[in-house]
């Protein structure tokens, strides 16, 4: 049986020297990279099984090249980086990575850690129904009505119904902008861009959000959005 290959993206040449020896002594093959652009060129010709990405890269934004591996490559994603803070290692696995690795590192944890991933099953699917119930609101899609945790009542339009209701369907991964216009319709370009934006912003609104620090509904620039709070449908 061919050992499982994983490929490791991280500019700095003594960490790849160091999880290249131990994940080879550990019984796997290894390919490793300092720039994402190679990184990128080599899953064109070889799908490894699980991936090794740092988050501060010298020719591309870390968390939105995690973001493209979740979408189109079938291996699990691992992010290992010296950004400790909580809110990057939330953002980074809500982004769709499997699991985060913070620097300093035991490669005996490293290698545990993919072996896990190696191991693990592929995650359950949400089921939805017509209402959704998160973060003290309720949202009554066959009445485009939300609801908070006192009874206040709050309209939405079928327009803002639409794009809460995709967000409540994938809580805590991103919808990207293309993800958006196929499931929505509508227009392209600019235009499309800015509906969407026109009806996030009325969504924050009537949520009660802070504009400048949303807790719900995150914009991730250049990639789209994500939806934070957990979600029961009902």
């Amino acid at each position: 049986m061919t050992a499982p290959l994983v490929t490791i993206l991280d500019d700095e040449p003594e960490i790849r020297q160091i999880l290249t020896d131990c994940l080879q002594d550990a019984g796997f093959r290894t390919q490793s990279f300092a720039r994402a652009r190679e990184f990128e060129a080599s899953l064109k010709r070889v799908t490894p099984d699980v991936c090794l990405v740092d988050l501060s890269l010298p020719d591309v934004d870390g968390l939105a090249l995690v973001h493209r591996l979740a979408l189109e490559q079938g291996a699990a994603v691992i992010i290992i980086s010296g950004r400790a803070q909580v809110q990057d290692r939330v953002t980074g696995l809500e982004l769709g990575a499997d699991d985060y690795i913070t620097k300093p590192f035991d490669p005996a944890e490293v290698v545990a850690r993919i072996r896990a991933r190696l191991r693990a099953g592929p995650r359950s699917q949400p089921v939805s129904g017509n209402a959704a119930e998160f973060a003290g609101w309720t949202a009554y899609f066959d009445r485009y009505l939300l609801e908070d945790d006192k009874g206040v009542e709050v309209p939405f339009s079928h327009a803002e119904g639409e794009v809460l209701r995709l967000f409540l369907d994938s809580p805590k991964r991103l919808i990207s902008r293309a993800q958006m216009q196929e499931s929505l319709g509508g227009g392209a370009g600019d235009s499309f861009d800015r509906a969407m934006d026109v009806r996030v912003s009325r969504l924050r609104t009537k949520l009660r959000e802070d504009p400048k620090n949303p807790r719900l509904i995150k914009t991730i620039y250049g990639a789209g959005y994500i939806f934070l709070g957990d979600v029961t449908w009902r």
